[in-house]
């Protein structure tokens, strides 16, 4: 019995084209992948920091021939346009608006022309101007990746998480083996002493999510902060030495948090 693929028509997500004879250097010395050695049709997950090492974008950098794209949340193209634009300076480098639709593939391979999500093979596959049907809605794509426990734009806002938080590292989002990006030095910092006190792991409830914001407690003790979330499942930035024991509440409702087993030990609690 064959399985079709589930495809949603990712519409929170746009594209940015660079192109011209400097582009790869140009990303290079900005993001925490490596740039250089990205094949055409091949993404690679990354971020551009703020100097302080902040998430600013989280993005998809897509091999071409000519260039990349970036795929970045449809919100804040514009505003990373203009940050791109700002770093230029003589970079020979052309950045535009690109309007090709991006699509999501999970649950069945969709076959060619289809490029492999490079976070977790489990959450299947990226599409970029790809001739395909959307058979579901992005929600139910929302809701594929929160049950592997990966979170979203929508968990680390603006300037406000490290990206180790939010696990990039886990999540093949950083290459410290590349060289200078921006934000690094705090970045490898936190990865180099390997003690990361919080970290963004997926949580299990009965019934509706807790309302993003809402205090994670550990009896009396704040244990983390609920971010985003559906019916039964969610997102919470966690204090690692606060979730190994005791029951954990939420608005007043039982929480447990999940391991799962891309995150493995680096879920544990930092030594003491």
């Amino acid at each position: 019995m064959t399985t079709n693929p589930s495809i949603a028509a990712l519409t929170s997500r746009a594209l940015i084209a660079v192109s011209g004879e400097d582009w790869r250097s140009f990303l290079q010395g900005l993001l925490t992948q490596d740039v250089e050695t990205l094949a055409s049709e091949e993404a690679r997950f990354a971020a551009l920091l703020n100097p302080q090492g902040r998430l600013l974008f989280d993005l998809f950098v897509v091999g071409r021939d000519d260039g990349a794209w970036i795929d970045v949340e449809t919100t804040h193209r514009d505003a990373l346009i203009m940050r791109l634009t700002m770093y230029r300076l003589r970079a020979k480098v052309q950045i535009s608006a690109d309007d090709t639709p991006v699509f999501a593939a999970f649950g069945a391979d969709p076959g060619a022309g289809w490029i492999a999500d490079p976070r977790l093979a489990d959450l299947g596959w990226r599409g970029y101007g790809v001739d395909a049907a959307p058979n579901v809605a992005e929600a139910e794509y929302d809701a594929h990746r929160l049950a592997l426990g990966v979170p979203g734009p929508a968990d680390w806002g603006v300037e406000k998480t490290y990206p180790i938080e939010a696990n990039f590292d886990l999540l093949n989002g950083i290459d410290f083996k590349k060289g200078c990006f921006v934000g690094q030095e705090t970045t490898s910092r936190m990865k180099r002493r390997g003690q990361i006190k919080n970290r963004m792991l997926p949580i299990r409830f009965d019934g509706p999510a807790p309302a993003s914001g809402s205090e994670l407690l550990n009896g009396e003790r704040r244990a983390g902060e609920v971010l985003s979330g559906i019916e039964g499942q969610a997102i919470a930035l966690v204090r690692l030495d606060r979730v190994v024991e005791g029951d954990l509440t939420a608005d007043g409702v039982s929480v447990r948090t999940e391991r799962p087993d891309w995150i493995g030990a680096a879920g544990d609690p930092p030594p003491t």
